[in-house]
């Protein structure tokens, strides 16, 4: 561990006791932190070691040594740790009250283990009626009981099936939420389907299961999820596809295999229909089945879309654009004249442009002017607060696009599809950077052929996270008309974020001198751990002191990068203990602690509760009776079960990737050179581009001009500017 001093360190000795809290516990590892009731010992003692599983109330026993670690002081090493179930009674209520079980919180534990005391998990399994027997425990709160307990047991087999196969895993529970009961059944026959279905669980750890199963390295069912999984590694990348050169070399390197085996692997796959072979550039590529398809079906979406006339009567532009320069006292630019004659003549168009450059006066002139003439307008966008800003820009209701398709929960997919299409005859479409080839297939699918769409977008910010480069092919093909916004308009140009931004996205480094009452600041930190010291003051001080931000709710640290100290992992963990120190009230799953009034993030799309990837909310309550958090979205509650809190993580900082489409009032920005990997120019763009009122860049301004002057953007294999070329 960090920080241990070795001279402390003592002859093996051995400890048992009872666990009292699990602090920390990495399933996939095993490693863990525990706080130990130990008998003779007044004080709880420390333990650290390995557990395929464990949770409070259950008794250890392990051998190892006493540490002093520099941070966490007297510790108590586990070279080897046995965890077996309670069997007193003070442990039977640590057990239950743990929150594994929805229904039990500590009060009801105390009350159970009352009422049965070592009979408790026999009379929960056998005679279930009896816990009626309890104050308080109705026949709803029975059937939760009855409920989780017997699925924490099947949780509890697949997590040991899934340990003695060589894998610890905290994606039992979505294992077990996937398959059901059959899960062990599932999981033997087929290891590999584990990379495919389960979020969180990758090639390697299948691999390994599938290795203890006794699947051969040669197995064509191991090289072929082999492929599946480097294409699969390429979508999370953006890729649509990959050279089949470069993908039969990642598949070889992953699986250690030769390299006729793959190439024979592959034709199976093809043959299977599981993946496309086709060029691209001239070069023979690998596509994903779906994704191929999706490409192509915008890119002849579009064709036929854009090949049409208006769904409105032929309007006159030199009677408009002074009809609606009146109604909004706004004069219009001689580019912004061009782009609304551009888009009243056209069926499709695209905006695009950077901050400051009129975008959005530009499509309230366009909407205002068609709007006279009665059509159905619809507008989106890809997130809840990129749809929130058009509706305040524009004066008219915005939704997510996933609200608009109506996404369906049960059946997955959309229900606004070709066969029921949008009610609409202008479709908007902000944030266009974001959205990737299988929303805008979607969107495409929904959209009826008369309509007219309107793309608006900065193409120069960081593309989708998902797969593709819709935009920025859109762009490029040429085959639909395109606006570029570029002057910089005077309201704007008093902004150094705006001005600065441009510079960036030019190549140039931006002004870093200081002016007193500016909107923009460079704070020069040498070194990661003067980084992290500066950062905390900023945001807990200095902001709140200088702006009056709070530096929960106000103020957004975007990384470039998840790893490292000045990564998002480590900072989220800085920030709470300053923002926000963790008390009594707390939970502490997938390896983060989350406590009432932390900032969190969603980070999957969840049809359901309608929330979506990159949605941030405040943690509202917390119920340890109920095993339930309660987060705030913007007004809208939403509960989790402690088991699915893989779906959120703390937000005090974040990725630039995960920003995209939200504006914050401050910003501040880490940039060193630990994060090398991810210092390009669009990802600077775009995190400068999140400020509203106020930019920080903090860190060392080498890293800062190896981003800037570096290449604008890595290469994505996509097909879709073919396809539209035609």
């Amino acid at each position: 561990m960090d920080g241990t001093n070795n001279a402390a360190a003592s002859s093996t000795e051995v400890l048992a006791g009872l666990v009292e809290r699990v602090t920390f516990h990495n399933a996939e590892t095993g490693f863990c932190v525990l706080r130990v009731k130990v008998r003779g010992q007044r004080d709880l003692i420390t333990v650290v070691g390995h557990a395929a599983l464990i949770s409070a109330g259950e008794f250890i026993s392990a051998s190892g040594v006493w540490i002093n670690d520099r941070t966490h002081g007297l510790q108590f090493k586990a070279s080897f740790l046995k965890a077996t179930a309670p069997t007193t009674l003070e442990g039977l209520e640590k057990y239950l009250g743990s929150g594994m079980i929805r229904g039990i919180g500590p009060v009801y534990a105390k009350k159970l283990v009352q009422a049965f005391g070592e009979a408790v998990f026999d009379l929960i399994e056998q005679e279930p009626d009896r816990l009626r027997e309890v104050t308080g425990i109705g026949p709803k709160r029975a059937a939760r009981i009855v409920a989780g307990w017997a699925e924490q047991k099947v949780i509890r087999e697949i997590m040991l099936f899934l340990h003695s196969n060589g894998v610890g895993t905290s994606r039992a529970v979505r294992i077990y939420k996937t398959y059901g009961s059959d899960a062990v059944r599932l999981v033997s026959e087929n290891p590999y389907r584990l990379a495919r279905d389960i979020r969180g669980i990758g090639f390697r750890t299948a691999d390994q299961i599938a290795a203890k199963l006794g699947i051969e390295p040669t197995a064509m069912i191991r090289v072929r999820a082999g492929i599946s999984f480097a294409l699969a590694e390429a979508m999370e990348g953006g890729h649509c596809g990959l050279p089949e050169t470069e993908l039969v070399a990642l598949a070889q390197g992953l699986l250690d295999v030769p390299e006729a085996l793959v190439g024979e692997a592959l034709g199976l796959e093809v043959g299977a229909g599981d993946v496309v072979a086709d060029t691209l550039e001239r070069q023979r590529c690998v596509f994903l089945a779906g994704l191929y398809r999706a490409e192509r079906e915008i890119a002849e979406r579009l064709r036929r879309l854009s090949s049409g006339v208006p769904p409105w009567p032929v309007i006159d532009a030199d009677k408009a654009l002074p009809w609606v320069e009146a109604r909004t006292g706004l004069t219009l630019a001689e580019s912004q004249q061009a782009a609304v004659r551009l888009a009243l003549a056209s069926k499709v168009l695209v905006i695009t442009g950077g901050p400051g450059v009129g975008k959005t006066t530009l499509v309230n002139s366009i909407l205002k002017i068609v709007a006279a003439k009665g059509p159905e307008i619809a507008l989106c966008a890809p997130t809840g607060r990129a749809a929130k800003r058009l509706s305040e820009s524009t004066g008219r209701e915005a939704s997510t696009i996933h609200r608009l398709l109506e996404a369906d929960p049960k059946e997955g997919g959309f229900k606004r599809t070709d066969l029921q299409p949008l009610d609409c005859d202008l479709l908007v479409v902000d944030e266009t950077s974001m959205v990737d080839v299988p929303l805008m297939r979607a969107l495409l699918k929904a959209l009826p052929e008369g309509a007219a769409l309107l793309l608006v977008g900065d193409v120069d910010q960081l593309p989708s996270v998902g797969p593709g480069q819709v935009l920025a092919d859109v762009i490029a093909s040429g085959a639909v008309p395109v606006v570029r916004l570029t002057e910089v308009f005077r309201q704007a140009a008093g902004s150094r974020i705006v001005t600065n931004a441009h510079l960036i996205n030019r190549g140039k480094m931006p002004d870093l001198t200081t002016q007193e009452g500016s909107d923009f600041y460079w704070i020069e930190a040498p070194d990661p751990e003067t980084g992290v010291e500066k950062l905390l003051t900023v945001v807990r001080e200095r902001i709140p002191r200088r702006f009056g931000l709070d530096p929960v709710r106000d103020v957004q640290v975007l990384c470039p990068m998840n790893r490292g100290g000045l990564g998002a992992r480590s900072l989220n963990i800085e920030l709470q203990r300053a923002l926000n120190p963790p008390g009594e009230v707390r939970v502490e799953r997938f390896g983060w602690t989350f406590c009432p009034g932390d900032k969190v993030m969603q980070i999957t799309n969840d049809h359901q509760r309608e929330v979506y990837n990159g949605d941030l909310g405040i943690i509202r309550r917390l119920d340890l009776e109920e095993g339930e958090l309660v987060v705030d979205f913007d007004g809208r509650e939403i509960a989790y079960g402690f088991g699915e809190l893989d779906e959120l993580v703390l937000a005090y900082a974040t990725t630039v990737h995960k920003s995209q489409g939200s504006e914050y009032q401050a910003v501040v920005i880490p940039l060193t050179t630990q994060h090398y990997p991810m210092l390009q120019r669009n990802l600077v763009y775009t995190a400068v581009t999140r400020g509203k009122r106020l930019v920080v860049l903090l860190g060392q301004k080498k890293a800062l001009s190896i981003a800037v002057r570096g290449q604008q953007t890595r290469r994505r294999w996509s097909k879709l500017n073919e396809w539209l070329h035609g």
